[in-house]
């Protein structure tokens, strides 16, 4: 059969041109490209996807208008021998594969495809002749719908000068080019150049009348730390003892270090880094001292940090911010986080580098919690039947109450999915906007809390956590309600997942499976003798 215009001998010839070599994954792309431009209705627009980025995107270029130069063709790089074509305007279209799974009868195309032997032991003559034979046999189409957002197409935007190295490119990269920004491919070429500054340095007797260049600190053991020359301050001649007193023979001065444009002054830098860094809930300390700038929190609330960007800040040469653990119930006015220009003076690429990635928001903030009014069920025949005390209402109202929260209603209710619902339905009509449950949500049979939220309309179930203990976990809404379900190890162990969730719970934290997962990582909780929360590791 013909692959476009062409017949297999010729197409493999105009693979030959194109591509350098008539590679078995460009021939096998001209019949996905073939059988899925039959599968179109005549006459559409249409954008293209593969899902590699060996060999088929030629395929799709020689054969059809789509290319990655006219931002027809999209590469989802996924290692998939798989592409889609689709109609531009409504995102609906067909996806042909390479389907594994109908290659028994062609050994060579699946001994290639799936890398069974090397490439110096297959047999590309006897390859291409199975593709010739049964290439359009191989291949399995379904329909596909594209996501609505990647049929929206963005515009460069504005084109601005990078300051750096001088090259104009799109200023939504940032305030600095991509290469200057680090991703630069070259060794030798466009990127960021560091440099060390020159500094002359002035004897004390001949600075008097300059201004000190950066703070200088006395240090007294065991008894003080601070500076005693602040930057910019005046040097007398009062000044001079004081200095040597400080071992201070020579000093950095504004006056003989003139204006460099190369350079930031420490002082300079944390002050631009104080504007960007901090969210809502979250200010800077004071005025930079020493090249260092503290952040407070504004207000009680659940301190958040943006831990990947955090990281990117930190690979920085010459910059550092250090946070206490993110997700930490936090007071107003509690320290939270320092940052610092580790050298006196900054080199501009390092800073403006720093200030780019900063540009993509907050590095942390503190979230507000809620004041919810909860209501607490508690399952159990034997509690109903008063064989056995309650101590599990105490427990949830004392931690409740420390966060801020109101206890709206407690009820008891025994191993019964209707009586559940009863009492649950009690709790809304109280105005409970969370309703924290406890016991009945283990492996057992009889264990039918789990049930009876379902039965009341639970949506949003997500049950089960990587955390000890607690594994048991329960969470979801009922009607605009949140639901957490604590297991029965919440009557045994002072702190547990409870005290994890609870305060995310009340922030408005979104937790999808995927949050939940990261919980495993520090959930281990080593049962201290003398619990300490939050001071130790768990949860961290």
């Amino acid at each position: 059969m013909s692959i476009g215009q062409w017949s297999h001998e010729d197409f493999i010839a105009q693979v030959l041109k194109f591509h350098g070599h008539a590679a078995p994954g460009v021939i096998i792309g001209g019949y996905m490209v073939e059988k899925a431009r039959r599968a179109l209705p005549e006459g559409i627009l249409f954008d293209a996807v593969s899902e590699t980025v060996q060999c088929l995107p030629d395929a799709v270029q020689m054969l059809t208008p789509c290319t990655v130069g006219n931002g027809w063709l999209r590469i989802c790089n996924f290692g998939i021998y798989a592409l889609s074509l689709y109609d531009k305007y409504t995102g609906e279209g067909v996806r042909v594969r390479l389907d594994v799974d109908k290659l028994d009868r062609w050994p060579h195309t699946r001994i290639w495809l799936l890398k069974e032997k090397p490439k110096s032991e297959q047999e590309p003559e006897l390859l291409r002749a199975e593709m010739a034979e049964a290439a359009m046999d191989m291949l399995s189409l379904s329909k596909i719908q594209i996501r609505p957002e990647l049929l929206r197409r963005k515009g460069k935007g504005a084109i601005v000068r990078c300051p750096l190295c001088g090259e104009w490119y799109p200023a939504a990269f940032g305030r600095i080019c991509r290469s200057c920004q680090g991703d630069s491919p070259y060794e030798q070429g466009p990127g960021l150049a560091f440099q060390e500054p020159r500094l002359t340095a002035v004897p004390v007797e001949q600075a008097v009348g300059q201004h000190v260049l950066h703070d200088m600190t006395k240090i007294v053991p065991q008894q003080s730390k601070g500076a005693v020359f602040k930057a910019g301050q005046n040097i007398d001649v009062g000044d001079i003892c004081r200095l040597q007193q400080m071992g201070r023979f020579r000093v950095y001065t504004e006056e003989a270090a003139g204006d460099n444009p190369d350079f930031v002054h420490e002082d300079a830098a944390v002050r631009a880094f104080a504007e960007l860094m901090p969210g809502e809930g979250v200010a800077p300390q004071g005025e930079p001292s020493e090249g260092k700038i503290n952040f407070r929190a504004e207000r009680d609330g659940l301190f958040e940090v943006d831990r990947e960007r955090l990281a990117a800040f930190n690979m920085l040469p010459d910059v550092m911010c250090a946070t206490r653990h993110g997700m930490s119930v936090v007071r107003k006015g509690a320290r939270l986080a320092g940052s610092r220009a580790i050298p006196l003076l900054l080199a501009r690429p390092v800073f403006l580098k720093a200030l780019s990635l900063l540009d993509g928001g907050p590095l942390f903030r503190v979230r507000p919690m809620r004041k919810a009014r909860v209501g607490t069920l508690v399952t159990g025949t034997e509690v109903f039947q008063g064989l056995i005390q309650d101590r599990f209402a105490p427990i949830i109202r004392q931690k409740a109450e420390n966060l801020g929260c109101t206890v709206v209603g407690e009820r008891v209710a025994p191993d019964d999915a209707p009586a559940i619902g009863a009492a649950l339905a009690q709790l809304l009509d109280l105005g409970a906007d969370l309703i924290i449950t406890t016991a009945g949500l283990s492996v057992d049979p009889d264990d039918v809390t789990r049930k009876a939220l379902l039965d009341a309309g639970l949506t949003d179930l997500s049950f089960g956590l990587p955390v000890l203990p607690g594994t048991m976990t329960l969470l979801g809404r009922i009607g605009g309600a949140q639901v957490l379900g604590v297991p029965a190890c919440a009557l045994f162990y002072k702190t547990t997942a409870l005290d994890l969730i609870l305060p995310r719970l009340l922030a408005n934290v979104p937790m999808s499976r995927a949050d939940l997962a990261l919980l495993g990582h520090g959930g281990l909780c080593l049962e201290c003798k003398s619990c300490d929360f939050p001071k130790c590791t768990f949860g961290r």
